[in-house]
């Protein structure tokens, strides 16, 4: 199925609106201002200004309004760029950006404070365009606040899981031997169920995983789980940038790490430091000596380095 998008004027918006008008449908999605319904072709008018056209007959209609010979399907030129992504994993299918894909990620595992946060979104093939125009990219292009701003959205149009696992769990997993890599493995395989169990009986056609580990060694940290999500699993490095799901994903695990910071920082009356860096330490130092270990403890991860070296800035003070 072809799908091309044009930015219009409002001027030519308004003309599109006109001649179509006798096939004109109801759609509720966000961003959307008119849809018309052709026997070979979707018209999508967006709030952006973009028109998508979809189906067989989308260059015949999008001829109409501009020029398409450049323009090629969104879901492409979204997720493509003119030089092969290099990622490490498995090899996937061709147009894979155009499939039904159920996509994972997590955020939170290099810093300091807060918590793990993993995410698992399904994107049916339907829906990707409109994903698309929500704003949804590879987290890296998009700032804290965009992505605040787009989650809700990509939660309303999308079966999604999210798990937040906090600091005072986390330490006490940590403390029994968990590695960090077997603890989000377990995380994912969670979400993934969670959404699984949401689509029944509809099937992604394949479900991507933000690589973090290689094939074998994430099926050995859930070999003991009751239920183990095998088919149609695909793994890859940089997956942000070949599926608009694990994009999604990565957007949702982030928004609910901020949440989870934007608590713990209220809790202490000071904004938490994100990463682990000398700043964090100093930060650590001062949250220890002002509000006891304990307090510390239960907003960080308590074995960092961080830890150690925040107690040497302390003992300094003392």
């Amino acid at each position: 199925m072809s799908n091309i998008v044009l930015q219009l004027s409002s001027d030519v918006q308004n003309r599109v609106k006109t001649y179509y008008a006798s096939s004109i449908i109801e759609r509720n999605a966000p961003g959307v201002v008119f849809a018309a319904k052709l026997p070979d072709t979707a018209i999508t008018v967006y709030k952006s200004g973009k028109v998508m056209f979809q189906g067989s007959g989308a260059t015949r209609e999008a001829s109409r309004w501009g020029e398409v010979n450049a323009v090629s399907s969104q879901t492409a030129a979204k997720t493509t760029s003119n030089q092969p992504i290099k990622t490490k994993g498995d090899t996937l299918p061709e147009n894979f950006a155009t499939y039904s894909v159920l996509g994972s990620d997590e955020t939170g595992t290099g810093d300091y404070f807060g918590p793990v946060t993993v995410a698992a979104v399904y994107v049916p093939k339907d829906k990707i365009e409109l994903i698309y125009e929500l704003g949804v990219k590879d987290s890296k292009m998009l700032n804290d606040q965009i992505m605040l701003k787009i989650a809700p959205d990509i939660m309303a149009v999308c079966p999604y899981s999210i798990l937040t696992l906090r600091n005072d769990k986390y330490n006490a997993i940590q403390a029994k031997g968990y590695s960090q890599g077997k603890i989000k493995a377990m995380l994912h395989n969670q979400a993934l169920k969670h959404v699984l169990a949401k689509i029944e009986p509809e099937k992604p056609e394949y479900i991507l995983i933000d690589q973090f580990a290689e094939r074998n060694i994430y099926y050995n940290h859930i070999k003991n789980e009751k239920e183990i999500v095998r088919e149609n699993v695909l793994f890859s490095t940089k997956a942000e940038q070949l599926h608009v799901a694990v994009a999604a994903a990565s957007i949702l695990a982030r928004y609910a790490f901020l949440k989870e910071m934007d608590r713990l920082s209220k809790s202490v009356g000071v904004n938490l430091q994100k990463g682990a860096s000398g700043k964090v330490d100093e930060m650590a130092a001062r949250i220890w000596l002002e509000h006891g270990e304990e307090k510390l403890k239960s907003i960080s991860k308590w074995h960092f380095a961080n830890t150690e070296k925040a107690r040497k800035l302390l003992n300094k003070k003392k």
